[in-house]
């Protein structure tokens, strides 16, 4: 027999190997098989219970994702904070905000920089103007406990938010449409600020925006109309509303996907005494707001000189009225002269 050539025993015995791993082989197929089908199963489960839960928070897919549930917004506070905005040593803007994410609502009350927190009128001095008790962001304790006095309201928290974040966050999120609201030319060589826009529609970069918000008046001393709010009344409302676009900005899903940075922008611009670990719950639902559902208003009252000094004097009655409106849901009153005026209007029409 050639040494090539196999026996029957040798071909039987290699037959019966090559049944065994054959079997072997279609044991590992199955158990393969079983094991993607069982991982499909959960996944299915899984995915199915993800949906449940996405739509049991209205397509809320970021909290669901975050493993919250019905329950977890229930348990959520209404948030109050004061925002302050610093550049070159002061804050020229101070704003109460708070925000419900039980209701989705959100309001803004503009503070003037100016406004008397003296005791005193006729010994009023510089340092009566609420934007003195910054003190080059020392204690911004002091700002929060005028405030708090001015609008009857109890708020612990305070952001101060450095204008170069701001400039940062807006390149961050690709720049802002704004409408500008009229010609701006103005030019502060000592300050190196150079501002000028031509009204409309336009796409703004952070620097532009900077500019846009410290806007008060032209070279020539024009400003804002009277309608809009004239200097820093102007400058107020075009301050809400640049932090409202910005805040419409953020929310796209393009931007929700670099939170991360955007977190980064706030830890090294932001100085605040919140905990940042304290609003990630409410960042799912702040991210679904509506802009509509942002009321913003300036506090009530006129300006005036004390002592020579410009100041603005906030009416108390007006204030705690529209507080109430903004910040306690309580309409505000309809003077009883007004009533009468529509009753005498509603009783012409059924005529």
């Amino acid at each position: 027999m050639g040494k090539h050539e196999k026996t029957k025993e040798e071909i039987k015995s290699s037959n019966q190997k090559s049944k065994k791993t054959a079997v072997k082989g279609k044991k590992k197929k199955h158990v393969a098989l079983k094991v993607f089908l069982v991982v499909l199963i959960i996944l299915g489960i899984a995915g199915g219970l993800f949906v449940k839960r996405v739509q049991d928070l209205h397509g809320n897919w970021l909290a669901a994702l975050l493993g919250h549930n019905e329950e977890t917004v229930k348990n959520l506070d209404k948030l109050y904070v004061l925002a302050m905005g610093e550049s070159t040593g002061m804050s020229d803007t101070i704003i109460v905000c708070s925000y419900d994410p039980k209701t989705q609502e959100a309001s803004m009350l503009s503070i003037p920089r100016d406004t008397f927190v003296g005791d005193s009128k006729s010994h009023a001095s510089v340092y009566d103007k609420i934007n003195s008790l910054y003190n080059n962001g020392q204690n911004p304790e002091n700002t929060l406990e005028a405030v708090n006095k001015i609008t009857g309201l109890d708020i612990k928290n305070y952001v101060l938010i450095d204008t170069k974040g701001l400039v940062k966050l807006v390149d961050e999120i690709g720049g802002i449409e704004f409408d500008v609201p009229i010609n701006m030319k103005y030019d502060d060589e000592t300050q190196d600020l150079h501002i000028n826009f031509q009204k409309g529609l336009q796409k703004l970069n952070g620097e532009q925006v900077e500019e846009l918000v410290r806007f008060r008046h032209n070279n020539d001393g024009t400003s804002y109309s009277y309608d809009y709010g004239n200097e820093d009344f102007g400058r107020m409302r075009t301050q809400r509303e640049v932090i409202i676009t910005v805040a419409k900005q953020m929310i796209q899903l393009k931007n929700i996907t670099e939170i991360g940075k955007i977190i980064d922008i706030a830890r090294e611009y932001v100085k605040t005494n919140m905990n940042f670990d304290d609003l990630k719950d409410y960042i799912p639902y702040m991210i679904n707001m509506s802009a509509e559902n942002i009321q913003a208003e300036r506090l009530p009252g006129d300006s005036d000189y004390l002592n020579g000094l410009s100041f603005f004097l906030y009416d108390e009655e007006e204030t705690e009225s529209l507080v109430d409106k903004l910040f306690r849901g309580i309409p505000e009153e309809v003077p009883e002269e007004q009533i009468d005026a529509n009753n005498v209007i509603n009783s012409v029409n059924t005529l």
